[in-house]
C-alpha cells in the first residue's frame, strides 16, 4: 500500500451525493487514508423512471443526483470516518463562503479541494442547433463560476498545505453533442494552468483529472458495448480509478506536480 500522507488532512469534495459517483468514491478513498472529509452536494431535480433504477443507466444516475447523500453517509459511518455533509449551491458566492466558514469552524483548516460538481443538459439542448441561453448559463454557473469561487476560497484560507484537483473530461477539447458542457470543462482546464501559476507562491498545487467513460451509474449495457471498443484498455473506467489518481495528486509525493491535466481514460480520447 502507498502511504499518501493524508491522515488528518481536511478534504473538501463537491458533487458527492451519487453513491456510485466520482465524488463519493473519492470521499471513501480519502476516509480510508484517515483524512477528514467534507462533502458538498446539491440535489438536481432530474426526471427519471423509478422502475428502471435497479440497473445502470440514465434513470439510476438521475435518481442518485436528484437525491440526498444518505447512502453515502451510511458508508462513511461504517468506516468510522470524520466527516461533514453539506447541501449547498457552489454557483452562489454567499453559499461558497458559508461552506468554508462551516468547515473552518469545525476543523480550522482545509488542505485539499476536489472540484467535482458539474451539471449538463439532459434534454438534448446542448448542440449548436438547439443550445439555449439557459443551458449555457446553468452549465457555466456550476462548472466554471462555482469551481473558481471554490478555488478562490481555498487559496484565501490556505495554511501550510494546499492541493486543488479539478475534474474535467477527457473529451473536453472536442465534445460534439455536448458543446457547452465540453467548453465548460475545457475552460476548467485552462483555469487549472493559470491558477497553478498564481497559487504556486503559496505552496498550493493545482491539477486536473480528466476521466474517460466512467461507470458512475450512467452507462447501461447497450452503451457499454458501444463505448468499450473506443477504449484501448478494453473496459470502462471505474470511479476508483479516478479516486486513486486524485489521492496521488493530493499527496506529498505530488508536491512538484502542478498545472497538469491528467487523463484517466484507459487511452480513450488521446
Amino acid at each position: 500500500m502507498v502511504n499518501y500522507g493524508l491522515a488528518n488532512r481536511v478534504v473538501l469534495i463537491t458533487g458527492a451525493n451519487n453513491p456510485q459517483g466520482i465524488g463519493a468514491t473519492t470521499a471513501f478513498a480519502f476516509a480510508r487514508e484517515g483524512a477528514k472529509v467534507v462533502l458538498v452536494y446539491k440535489r438536481i431535480p432530474y426526471k427519471f423512471d423509478k422502475s428502471k433504477t435497479d440497473k445502470n443507466g440514465p434513470d439510476r444516475y438521475y435518481e442518485a443526483n436528484a437525491g440526498n447523500a444518505d447512502t453515502v453517509e451510511r458508508k462513511l459511518k461504517k468506516m468510522n470516518a470524520d466527516y461533514i455533509i453539506l447541501e449547498n449551491d457552489i454557483s452562489n458566492e454567499a453559499s461558497v463562503k458559508e461552506i468554508y466558514s462551516t468547515v473552518m469552524a469545525r476543523y480550522g483548516k482545509i488542505d485539499v479541494l476536489v472540484n467535482n460538481a458539474a451539471v449538463d443538459d439532459e434534454n438534448g439542448f446542448d448542440t449548436i442547433e438547439k443550445v439555449t441561453q439557459k443551458v449555457i448559463d446553468d452549465t457555466f454557473a456550476v462548472n466554471v463560476r462555482g469551481s473558481i469561487l471554490m478555488m478562490r476560497e481555498l487559496i484565501n484560507h490556505h495554511g501550510n498545505y494546499g492541493r486543488i484537483i479539478n475534474i474535467s473530461t477527457d473529451s473536453s477539447q472536442v465534445f460534439a453533442g455536448q458543446i457547452t458542457y465540453g467548453a465548460s470543462k475545457a475552460t476548467l482546464e485552462a483555469l487549472t494552468r493559470s491558477i497553478a501559476i498564481e497559487a504556486g507562491k503559496y505552496g498550493i498545487t493545482v491539477n486536473c483529472v480528466a476521466p474517460g467513460p466512467t461507470q458512475t451509474g450512467w452507462i447501461d449495457a447497450d452503451l457499454e458495448k458501444l463505448v468499450v471498443p473506443s477504449i484501448p484498455m478494453g473496459k470502462l473506467i471505474q470511479p476508483e480509478d479516478i479516486a486513486e489518481a486524485i489521492l496521488f495528486l493530493a499527496s506529498e509525493q505530488a508536491r512538484m506536480i502542478t498545472g497538469q491535466v491528467i487523463k484517466v481514460s484507459g487511452g480513450h480520447a488521446l
